[in-house]
């Protein structure tokens, strides 16, 4: 299967990485963050494979910015919500994760209709990553389908700050009664799963590209026992096996987008895709081991890439959990 990107994409993908290697902060002013929204409200009204674009870029620039919560939370809005909800959210955070749940797993967070029709939340949401400095609308997972939380000030609401690998703002919430609007019914909980995973992977893709280029730039001009490193043969056995890897998280990523995009089966490729987001992980500890003792410096940009492999497998649930939805799925 060809996947070579059409001209728009490839215009956004030359934006993009103008864009990152100028001014990180003009994502916005360029349009990028909001090429999913729909165009009635603003946006480019594009797709998933065009969110890949633009996350590749981001993390092969292993970029301190929002796009992933941004660009994931406003295209499961596109495809799931309303017109008003889209207006009124914005750009939501999207609350999937649960405590010592996969991806896969369905919600334990349960939603339950009061007397007056309204619908009621109780449940706990991890590793919600912010679309901005604080939290806003949040689309949240639950038994009975996506809802919508207005307001993390709502009564039966409460937020409190979470721990990641890079130091991106992200929230546990705790609904305990939390009002809410029903976005969509359950079978809409598995179509956002494959919008986030499928910008997980896409960022991940990215971030190995460019530990990749990083180290092989290194290897061609660090020298041992007066020659490149990369004139050693375990060395470059070594690149290698990162090559693959990157190789392979591409392949399955693209394909996984292009389906989703085109409302095609994309389950199994996803679970590929996610499983190899893991092996991009393992993949940078042979970049930071083929580096020496500068790929452990904080101030050196490998540790960038390091820092959001580690977060962008974490969000996944690791690679066992791929490996028993793959199964599962077989």
């Amino acid at each position: 299967m060809d996947f070579k990107l059409e001209e728009t994409q490839l215009d956004l993908k030359n934006l993009a990485a103008e864009i990152l290697a100028k001014d990180e902060a003009r994502l916005e002013e360029a349009g990028l963050l909001s090429v999913c929204v729909p165009e009635e409200a603003g946006g480019a009204g594009l797709g998933p494979v065009e969110m890949a674009v633009v996350l590749c870029e981001v993390g092969r620039r292993a970029a301190a910015v929002p796009a992933l919560p941004v660009l994931a939370g406003t295209l499961a809005l596109a495809r799931l919500g309303s017109a008003e909800q889209q207006r009124r959210a914005g750009r939501p955070a999207v609350a999937l994760r649960e405590p010592g749940r996969a991806l896969a797993d369905p919600p334990l967070t349960s939603a339950r209709q009061g007397e007056d029709g309204g619908w009621l939340l109780h449940g706990r949401k991890t590793d919600v990553l912010l679309p901005g400095p604080e939290l806003g609308p949040a689309l949240v997972t639950a038994d009975a389908g996506l809802f919508l939380v207005t307001s993390p000030d709502a009564p039966g609401t409460s937020v409190s700050s979470a721990f990641t690998a890079t130091g991106e703002p992200a929230v546990t919430l705790v609904l305990d009664g939390a009002p809410a609007e029903r976005v969509a019914g359950p079978e809409s909980v598995a179509d956002v799963r494959r919008c986030f995973t499928a910008a997980v992977a896409a960022q991940a893709s990215g971030v190995l590209a460019g530990a990749l280029e990083l180290t092989t730039g290194y290897i061609r001009t660090r020298r041992q026992f007066d020659r490149a490193l990369a004139e050693f043969q375990a060395v470059t056995m070594q690149i290698a096996d990162v090559y693959i890897a990157g190789r392979a998280l591409d392949v399955a990523m693209w394909s996984a987008a292009w389906r989703l995009g085109e409302g095609l089966p994309a389950e199994e490729d996803l679970a590929v895709a996610a499983f190899h987001v893991s092996e991009a992980f393992r993949a940078l500890y042979t970049c930071q081991h083929l580096h020496g003792g500068l790929g452990l410096d904080v101030t050196y940009p490998l540790h960038r890439y390091f820092a959001q492999a580690k977060h962008l497998s974490h969000l996944l649930g690791g690679a066992d959990a791929q490996l028993d939805l793959i199964g599962a799925l077989a």
